[in-house]
């Protein structure tokens, strides 16, 4: 027997009837299990819940009914989702003899995605989206505007009833015989739409589980490019976001540009190619479990489906790839048959082209390999086809075989006709990206016969690194720390500093190349940029390997000046475009060496005390805190320029010993976002940068600029 979810007062004999069994029956094990359904019960379960209701919405304007979708978080911790579809059914289901409302919000698997009657293809795929957020809510409320009249109905835990307040701890008394779609109001002869508002359940999900607006914001932004005239409006009510007039932040996002215009907002660097399209369709037969009208059994039957290919792509000068894939404007962030089908079809079509031209491009008889192709690649994959299928509720995977082909074909016919062109620009643009595929696998030759003589596995191969490299004793890898340090006379102060036992120095000169704009081969020229990576010895670029790093942490030293700071970030441009995973691993950092020196003079034999500030700004506080305590200190107050004017100790004391320095790790929250700033400060496009620069003047701090 079910167990109901309702308190004891509420689940008496005489108003626990039949009715409630078949209500809960289904939606009691999504309450059990929950992370079956949406995964998990964090901010991440939260999120999905709030995803299978806007995609509804979405489908109902893919299906070209309504072209705005309103999402507003509510200062209580609810959400309402209202859209201006057709509205869920109000009419009663004959087989059930339940409402088109409650069917959907209580039934799992039931809904008009099922069969092919309402949607040829929609995001909310499983069908079980509504019923499940119902069942993980502690009050749900649904509003349809239909026929000219409103209709509402509420549950609590998945089961219709009545509250008799606003709010989900409000008496609620559950429908006994025969549930009630009450009219609320009326509406304007063709107006139609769903309203959604429901309150996450806190003895479903954890306490700490809260609605993230910047992922709301991205998924939003992101099906505003997938359904192109589409509009979002997201305004968010709650306390934290409300601004200085306690009005709400609203985002809207609307574009009509689709798939090439998501391409262009997500391409960091400059443009190799023009963004290209590629559309195609086809059929395929698969055999499902159909429900048989007479019988009521469950017959495998074999039935026609048609996929929808929708691709845009295009490269860039830049090394890094960048591929999303969507199935009916669902992102699938691992992939699956039609990611699969489309690097197939660029790996085989390309191979192809570089075998037939291999004279002209100099390529041997190497073959690319697929990061070779895909390298500087920007792409947007979609499909569209009734019912896939997945690896679980939660979407991540296409698991439908016969997409695969679909796509793998509609990729190589549609990039054999942009090779076919006679057109003067398409000719110079398919050569060139041809080339850059060459380079880049021949890069990538180099880099892995570099990596593999540069990994120390014994004494003997250490002589090989650089002579300029000071190496430490230990061979502890997760105790060991390299220094670079900023020309010879820091690495004088700093070698007699470190613990030789298992502090490493690498001295570089100056300023080394900007790696932003230049090729893998002017990189890998680069004496200094070379140095770091033979020292690292894990490789670089696609063939970095994390484990066979030679060091447990990598710290940036260089003086605390305008050009100190620009050698950082040289430096760090490096290791993000080189050796990212050494960043998102949290092994690389900055150290943090000190500006002042002051000396505390004390009265009679104590000693005098010896303070470091880290900025102007902490200087002068500590200097009025001293006078204000009648505490002399000696003039004038030494300043460093460099790291070569502090003695060994001084440096030992402030930047290298583990007890006394300060260390900031160098972190990437978000890779994408962190690419398009490194492209913007360090790229070939000088414009950008001008305007940001002069957007962002009124923002700087002169007394910051230590020239």
């Amino acid at each position: 027997m079910a167990r109901s979810e309702e308190t004891p007062s509420e689940a008496t004999p005489s108003n626990y009837s039949a009715r409630h069994l078949t209500v809960l029956e289904g939606l009691e094990a999504v309450r059990k299990r929950p992370g079956m359904y949406i995964g998990t019960t964090d901010s991440r379960g939260l999120m999905h819940c709030l995803w299978e209701i806007i995609d509804n919405s979405v489908d109902e304007a893919l299906a070209g009914h309504g072209a705005e979708i309103d999402i507003e978080l509510h200062p209580d911790g609810s959400v309402t989702v209202s859209d201006r579809g057709r509205g869920v059914p109000v009419d009663v289901e004959p087989r059930s003899g339940l409402s088109g409302v409650e069917l959907v919000f209580t039934k799992l698997h039931a809904g008009g995605k099922f069969g092919g009657g309402g949607y040829a293809s929609s995001g909310g795929l499983h069908g079980v989206g509504a019923s499940v957020v119902n069942a993980l809510s502690s009050r749900l409320d649904v509003e349809v505007d239909r026929d000219g009249k409103t209709w509402a109905m509420s549950f609590r835990h998945g089961e219709p009833g009545v509250f008799a307040g606003d709010d989900p701890t409000s008496e609620f008394t559950p429908f006994e015989v025969a549930s009630e779609l009450r009219v609320a109001g009326k509406v304007r002869k063709g107006v139609s739409g769903t309203r959604v508002r429901y309150w996450a359940d806190p003895q479903i999900f954890l306490s700490t589980a809260r609605f993230e607006l910047e992922a709301l914001l991205s998924r939003a932004r992101q099906t505003a490019f997938l359904v192109p005239g589409l509009a979002i409006e997201i305004r968010d009510a709650r306390t934290e976001s409300l601004d200085d007039a306690g009005a709400p932040a609203v985002h809207r996002f609307q574009y009509d540009g689709g798939l090439s215009e998501f391409v262009d907002f997500l391409a960091v660097d400059a443009p190799l190619t023009d963004t290209w399209r590629v559309t195609d369709a086809d059929s395929f037969t698969e055999t499902v479990p159909v429900m048989d009208e007479e019988s009521g059994a469950l017959v495998s039957r074999e039935i026609e489906r048609r996929c929808e290919v929708d691709i845009a792509l295009r490269w860039g000068t830049g090394y890094d790839t960048e591929v999303q894939s969507f199935v009916n404007i669902i992102a699938t962030p691992k992939g699956g048959t039609h990611l699969n089908g489309f690097e197939q079809g660029l790996v085989r079509f390309f191979r192809k082209q570089i075998e037939q031209n291999a004279r002209k491009l100099k390529a041997g008889g190497d073959k690319p390999e697929k990061d070779d192709i895909l390298t500087g690649l920007t792409a947007v994959v979609t499909v569209r086809l009734p019912e896939p299928q997945f690896e679980g509720q939660t979407k991540e995977v296409l698991g439908t075989a016969a997409v695969r082909q679909i796509v793998a074909k509609a990729v190589a016919k549609g990039l054999e006709a942009r090779y076919a062109s006679t057109k003067r620009d398409e000719k110079a643009q398919a050569g060139a990206l041809l080339e850059k595929m060459v380079s880049e696998m021949k890069s990538r030759i180099a880099l892995r016969a570099q990596r593999d003589t540069a990994r120390r596995k014994s004494s003997l191969e250490s002589s090989s690194l650089p002579a300029k490299l000071i190496d430490c004793r230990s061979r502890d890898v997760a105790d060991t720390e390299l220094f670079i340090v900023e020309g010879d006379s820091a690495l004088g102060t700093a070698r007699p500093a470190r613990d030789s036992e298992f502090q490493a120095l690498l001295p570089i000169r100056g300023k080394i190349l900007n790696v932003q704009k230049a090729s893998v081969a002017e990189m890998l020229g680069n004496a200094e940029c070379g140095a770091i990576i033979k020292v690292i010895g894990a490789g670089s670029g696609r063939d970095f390997d994390l484990a066979s790093a030679r060091y447990g942490k990598v710290i940036l030293m260089s003086d605390a000046d305008v050009d100190g700071a620009h050698i950082r970030t040289l430096l760090l441009t490096l290791f993000f475009r080189y050796m990212r995973p050494m960043v998102e691993a949290g092994r690389v950092y900055a150290a943090v060496p000190p500006l002042h020196r002051v000396i505390v003079q004390h009265a009679g034999r104590k000693p005098n005390e010896i303070v470091y500030t880290y900025s102007e700004q902490e200087l002068q506080g500590l200097l009025a805190d001293l006078r204000r305590r009648g505490k002399k200190y000696l003039e004038p107050i030494q300043r460093y320029k460099g790291l070569g004017e502090m003695d060994a100790d001084q440096l030992a004391e402030t930047t290298m010993d583990r007890e006394h320095r300060t260390l900031r790790r160098v972190r990437v929250e978000d890779a994408h976002a962190a690419a398009q700033v490194f492209e913007l400060l360090m790229g070939n496009e000088v414009a950008p940068r001008k305007e940001f620069i002069v957007d962002n003047a009124g923002d700087l701090d002169r007394e910051r600029i230590d020239a």
